[in-house]
């Protein structure tokens, strides 16, 4: 399967938002990127200064450390100081295997997906990439009790 075809099926399951980021500027406070986080329930923030190509990216992981280092105090920084960068990417035509061990690999869960001019089209995340991997098996594994029982 590829990076395409995952952000299809999220299309379909989530047509208003498949293909939305959520992304914040750099100069955000890490308490109103966790403000954000929790009120869309999801793990991370896209970081870009124009909203379209990304600079980092902000987990609930890089907050917690953040905390964990500076106390709560961490939470009047910007997301500059506490972001992962530089940020990995993936394209439309790239294999779920491929990225799957790029994240399992890289121990992180979301990939934005960029056109050839680096700006951001979608975001897979690792649930989004097992998912799609799985309905893939799934319908191989149809194909072939299909030819085995001869249908």
């Amino acid at each position: 399967m590829l990076v395409n075809q995952i952000l299809a099926l999220k299309a379909e399951s989530s047509p208003l938002h498949a293909r939305r980021v959520a992304t914040v500027s750099p100069d955000t406070t890490l308490a109103e990127a966790t403000a954000i986080l929790a009120e869309k329930r999801i793990g991370a923030l896209v970081v870009s200064s124009d909203g379209a190509r990304p600079e980092g990216i902000l987990s609930e992981r890089d907050i917690v450390r953040e905390i964990g280092r500076q106390g709560h105090t961490a939470l009047d920084r910007p997301v500059r100081e506490a972001m992962t960068a530089p940020i990995a990417t993936c394209r439309t035509g790239d294999d779920a295997l491929v990225i799957l061990d790029r994240m399992t690999q890289g121990r992180f869960r979301h990939l934005p997906v960029v056109d050839e001019d680096g700006v951001m089209i979608g975001l897979v995340s690792i649930g989004d990439a097992v998912s799609g991997r799985l309905k893939e098996l799934s319908a191989e594994k149809e194909a072939l009790t299909g030819m085995i029982m001869g249908a």
